[in-house]
């Protein structure tokens, strides 16, 4: 059951430039239609190319996980949109789902790269751009992984941790310059990829599906999965004047999750 919101909250973002990882489906893709219906211009990049074929707003394909290819990302937003006054980063992938001791090296080293080092990678080449702007905004995408322990998704929790910390450290870098950092952290957001989320957990814990659902609902205070549109309006609001004083900060937008199970 969702409660949230199903549409664009109606502010006016006329002019801001906006470039957004992974940004042709999923949360990244109702971000991008948001902020476009806002006024606001937007530049998207994805690793999946029937999305980007499928999307309305100008993108690349690009591995931001990869230095070069997040350079070039951000770069061509730069170029495509005149300049840069936001910056959200949602690339990010769920993990394995497993015991530490059953975790592949690589399956860890992976999710580091995309979930953490993305956010890195884009933000450092974005941020003379928003400079030059005269500020801006980032905006990353953590998670309830990154504010509570996650049993069986360590790496996951592990990035989504480290999500946060960057945020804040790089808000306190930054503000003299007038560039705000956030980070949102969703909860269960309805749609395909929680539904993967719920399956391999159950699976690992050897239980159905409607139970492991019920658990993670029963987590929440509201029993409640979040929509796409409640993350996406989040990171309009902080990217608009109404947000110009919010900086450092990991906000929660889960239906008060108490714990993850």
């Amino acid at each position: 059951m969702a409660l949230g919101a199903d549409r664009p909250m109606p502010l006016d973002l006329g002019g801001l430039r906006v470039a957004i990882s992974a940004g042709a489906g999923g949360i990244g893709r109702v971000m991008a239609d948001s902020f476009a219906a806002c006024g606001a211009k937007v530049f998207v990049c994805d690793l999946d190319d029937q999305a980007l074929a499928g999307c309305p707003h100008p993108g690349m394909r690009a591995d931001v996980g990869e230095v070069a290819e997040a350079e070039a990302f951000v770069d061509a937003a730069v170029t495509m949109l005149g300049g840069l006054d936001v910056l959200v980063n949602n690339a990010g992938i769920a993990g394995p789902t497993a015991r530490v001791e059953e975790v592949a090296p690589e399956d860890l080293t992976r999710t580091l790269r995309i979930d953490v080092e993305s956010m890195f990678h884009c933000a450092r080449r974005a941020i003379p751009a928003l400079r030059a702007a005269g500020g801006g905004t980032i905006v990353n995408l953590s998670s309830a992984a990154g504010r509570f322990g996650y049993a069986l998704r360590s790496p996951y929790a592990t990035a989504k941790w480290g999500v946060v910390g960057f945020t804040k450290s790089l808000a306190i870098e930054l503000g003299p310059d007038r560039i705000r950092c956030n980070a949102i952290l969703p909860g269960l957001v309805a749609g395909d990829r929680i539904r993967r989320v719920i399956e391999a957990k159950a699976q690992a814990r050897g239980v159905s599906f409607a139970e492991q659902e019920r658990v993670y609902l029963e987590a929440s205070s509201l029993r409640s999965y979040v929509t796409q549109h409640d993350i996406a309006n989040m990171a309009l609001y902080l990217c608009s004047p109404f947000g110009a004083t919010i900086s450092g900060q990991a906000i929660s937008v889960d239906a008060d999750m108490q714990v993850l199970v």
